[in-house]
C-alpha cells in the first residue's frame, strides 16, 4: 500500500508539472464542468443527459446493476439527491437552502416531490444560476435562486431556514468553518445541515494533503476555477463542536457511488479531455481502495 501511495503521488505530480509547462506556452482551455452551460446551449446531448439536471455523482442502491450508460447515471444522480433528502428527513412545509446548488437539480427534485415548500438555491457561478432560474415552482411551492457566496450568505435575517444542504459542493467553498458558521446563523433552533463530501481516511489524510498541494494546477484546470480540498471526518466533528452543531448521522455510501467513475471516465475519453480523465481515474483508484470515502453527514443545531 505504501508503494502504491508513493507511485500515485508521483503520477499526480508529474501530470501537474506537465500541465504547468503546457500552460506556460498556451492559453488554458475551459475545464469541462465550467464549460457545461456552453455545451447545453450547443445542444450537446451527452452533457445534457449526464449533467443537465444534477452536477454530482450518482447513487446506486445495488451497484451491481449499474449498466455504465449515461441514462443510468442520470437516474443515479437523481437518486443521490433523494437519498440525501431521506437522511435529512425532508417533509412538506420546510424552508430549505441548497448551498452550491449547481443547475438547481436538487431544488427541482424537492419541488416535484413535496408541497408547501420554500426552496432557495445559492451559487457563486452566475451561469449555473441563470440555468437554474428556468425551474418553475409548482403551485404550492416557492423557488428562489440567488447568486452569492455560501460563506457569506446574503440573508439579513437569522433563524430563517429549517434545513441547509450542501451536495458535493463544500470542498470548493473558500472556508468550511465560515460556511458552518453561516449555516448555523440562518438555521432555526431545530434546524439541520446535511452535506455529502469526499472524505479521506484519517490515516491517509497527510498523504492526501501532499497530493493536493502537488496537483493544485491539475485540479483547478480539470474541475474549475476554485481549487478543491478534502478533510477527514475528525475535522467535521471538530467543526461541528466549534460552530454549534452536533454530528448526528454518518452514512458511508462510497460503494454506492463507485459506478460513477467508469461513466464519467468514458465521457471524458469521448470528449478527448485527457486531463479530466486522469484526475478522475486517480480519485477512482483512491475510492476503490477505501482511502477516499464518499459520505453523507447530517448535523443538528445545538445550543451555542
Amino acid at each position: 500500500m505504501f508503494l502504491f501511495l508513493i507511485k500515485l503521488a508521483y503520477l499526480f505530480t508529474e501530470k501537474d508539472k506537465a500541465l504547468r509547462s503546457s500552460n506556460d506556452n498556451a492559453s488554458t482551455s475551459t475545464p469541462y464542468f465550467d464549460s457545461l452551460p456552453e455545451k447545453f446551449s450547443q445542444g450537446d446531448a451527452d452533457a445534457l443527459l449526464a449533467f443537465g439536471r444534477h452536477l454530482h455523482w450518482g447513487y446506486w442502491s445495488d451497484p451491481a446493476k449499474a449498466d455504465a450508460s449515461l441514462a443510468d447515471f442520470a437516474v443515479a444522480a437523481e437518486n443521490l439527491s433523494r437519498r440525501i433528502a431521506e437522511v435529512a428527513e425532508v417533509n412538506n412545509g420546510l424552508n430549505i437552502l441548497d448551498a452550491g446548488c449547481g443547475f438547481g437539480g436538487t431544488i427541482a427534485s424537492l419541488n416535484e416531490r413535496f408541497s408547501n415548500m420554500h426552496l432557495t438555491g445559492i451559487n457563486i457561478n452566475e451561469q449555473q444560476i441563470d440555468i437554474a432560474k428556468k425551474i418553475k415552482a409548482l403551485p404550492t411551492n416557492r423557488i428562489e435562486f440567488l447568486y452569492g457566496d455560501a460563506c457569506k450568505l446574503p440573508f439579513t435575517n437569522d433563524d430563517c431556514f429549517d434545513l441547509v444542504l450542501a451536495i458535493e459542493s463544500i470542498f470548493a467553498f473558500s472556508s468550511r468553518e465560515q460556511f458552518f458558521k453561516e449555516a448555523r446563523r440562518v438555521l432555526r433552533t431545530k434546524g439541520k445541515l446535511t452535506i455529502c463530501d469526499f472524505i479521506p481516511l484519517q490515516a491517509f489524510y497527510q498523504t492526501w494533503k501532499l497530493i493536493e498541494k502537488a496537483t493544485k494546477t491539475l485540479v483547478v484546470q480539470t474541475y474549475g476555477s476554485r481549487p478543491i480540498n478534502f478533510c477527514p471526518l475528525s475535522e467535521y466533528q471538530r467543526l461541528a463542536e466549534a460552530t454549534g452543531f452536533k454530528l448526528v448521522k454518518v452514512e458511508n455510501i462510497t460503494r454506492n457511488t463507485l459506478p460513477t467513475y467508469p461513466i464519467v471516465n468514458s465521457l471524458m475519453r469521448r470528449e478527448g479531455d485527457e486531463e479530466t480523465y486522469r484526475a478522475t481515474r486517480g480519485l477512482e483508484r483512491l475510492s476503490r481502495r477505501g482511502l477516499l470515502q464518499y459520505m453523507i453527514l447530517s448535523f443538528q443545531v445545538s445550543p451555542l
